[in-house]
């Protein structure tokens, strides 16, 4: 029986959950399928994730041209060479995965008269990213390429409801919801032996809480205000407290000047950790995750958390509302809202029980609903039902 192809591209290979979801796709999507794989270079200060391809035995195909940030040239380049092993590939379906892998993709896809054209987005930049002007531009291209789509995919429900009512991008029964999947077993075995190891690499002694935000120095993650938590928090606790910041990006250094003023204070308080590969173990060394973003598609860092039975608190942002059980395994809060996240933020930190009880709750809340096999099973329902319609 022929196999059915699938070509998918993402933007980028960089540290992510995007990176995880695609690579899992190609290494576990049925016999019934074939998958080529496209991905472009990280951004400058960022850290690529070619070893989540290596440890699953992916090889993809990686395009320098194919880069985040609009270049006429590169981009012109990249679009090119797609459209060239959509040629020779000749895929049944092609699958892109967030922004410009979607937007050189499609057009390349539709171009060459491929049946099957499909987007997930695993976020959007319809705010809080770029001025009015420019976010109309890229919602009015978006929309044009939602109209040489089969299929549009949302990771969370309330992504589809922003992009079929809020920016009306497409009609909603355009918009199917398929939630992240990602390999979370590595994140509940060996708690207590990672825990111990590397509490005791990082000078954690027992009694000290662990407090960490995991994700790229950006400005939509918003570590300015992430760093206005803290301080509030160091002042009002009598617990020893460690703040640990993962990841890097281009704000780096405004972080590390604020940071600096509060170890200024609280001496050792806050610790850069730079990006870190091995993140499950690094989990169980923590009390408590954080995530401040002012957007988000479906924040991986906090099911990851919640996997390894560590309590979160977030910004209600994108589709966090979907993936956090309010009070059971940690809290969300509104953006912005300095008081209130600092409230919640002091109330774990005061309250071992309560941890304890977010901790038992964290994997029977995301250890089926975010896993891999639960994605795959998804995707190859959506992909045959399109088929179908063609």
């Amino acid at each position: 029986m022929k196999k059915i192809k699938v070509l998918r591209i993402i933007n980028r290979f960089n540290i992510g959950g995007p990176t995880f979801h695609v690579t899992l796709l190609t290494k576990y999507l049925g016999e019934s399928f074939e998958t080529k794989l496209i991905g472009g270079v990280p951004d400058a200060g960022e850290s690529d994730s070619l070893h989540v391809l290596r440890e699953y035995e992916v090889d993809p195909i990686v395009l320098e041209e194919l880069q985040r940030d609009p270049n006429f040239s590169s981009d012109r380049k990249a679009y090119k060479k797609i459209k060239q092993i959509i040629e020779e590939y000749k895929p049944d379906i092609v699958h892109t995965h967030a922004a410009k892998a979607g937007a050189l993709g499609r057009r390349a896809a539709h171009k060459c008269g491929v049946p099957i054209i499909i987007h997930t987005f695993h976020g959007h930049v319809f705010h809080s990213y770029f001025g009015k002007i420019k976010t109309e531009i890229f919602k009015r291209i978006e929309r044009s390429l939602a109209k040489k789509s089969n299929g549009i995919i949302a990771i969370s429900e309330q992504q589809k409801k922003e992009l079929s009512e809020i920016h009306k991008i497409c009609p909603a029964d355009k918009i199917e919801v398929i939630p992240l999947g990602l390999d979370l077993t590595k994140f509940n075995t060996n708690k207590a032996e990672n825990r111990a190891k590397l509490r005791a690499e990082l000078h954690l002694s027992d009694h000290e809480i662990a407090i960490a935000i995991i994700g790229r120095l950006a400005p939509v993650k918003d570590h300015g205000f992430f760093l206005d938590v803290i301080s509030e928090v160091a002042k009002k606790t009598e617990k020893n407290i460690k703040v640990f910041i993962v990841g890097d990006g281009s704000e780096r250094e405004s972080i590390e000047n604020q940071a600096n003023q509060i170890n200024a204070t609280f001496q050792g308080l806050i610790t850069f950790t730079s990006w870190i590969e091995d993140i499950a173990p690094f989990n169980h060394a923590m009390d408590i995750i954080c995530l401040t973003s002012k957007n988000e598609g479906t924040p991986v860092s906090l099911i990851e958390a919640q996997a390894a039975g560590v309590p979160v608190i977030s910004t209600n942002v994108g589709g966090v509302l979907d993936i956090v059980e309010q009070g059971k395994t940690g809290f969300v809060v509104a953006p912005n809202d300095l008081e209130a996240y600092s409230q919640k933020l002091l109330e774990l930190i005061e309250n071992e029980l309560l941890r304890k009880n977010m901790s038992e709750n964290g994997w029977k809340h995301v250890g089926e609903k975010y896993h891999y096999t639960r994605l795959v099973r998804n995707i190859e329902d959506y992909y045959l039902r399109l088929l179908q319609k063609v």
